[in-house]
């Protein structure tokens, strides 16, 4: 592997499924303003998801729509044809 272009600030980080909840702690090296206190009562950064494999139809099996933040409706609205 080349030297110095990976990333060397990893760190523990939480991850939130929005849609139902879910949390799991691994390293990363992403970026986040906000904290939450962890079960083992350390705070770390955490990073806000829409969907996980606790949540993707694939994993699963129900076949759920999840539309947290409009983006059907942003997806529309930026390719939408101009008049």
């Amino acid at each position: 592997m080349k030297q110095g272009i990976h990333p060397a600030n990893y760190r523990l980080v939480v991850f939130k499924d929005m849609s139902n909840g879910h949390t799991f702690i691994t390293r990363s090296c992403a970026a986040s303003k906000e904290t939450i206190k962890w079960e083992d009562g350390n705070d770390y950064p955490v990073i806000k998801m829409e969907i996980s494999n606790m949540s993707h139809p694939f994993f699963t099996g129900q076949n759920i729509l999840v539309d947290t933040a409009g983006r059907i409706d942003k997806f529309k609205k930026k390719y939408a044809k101009k008049a």
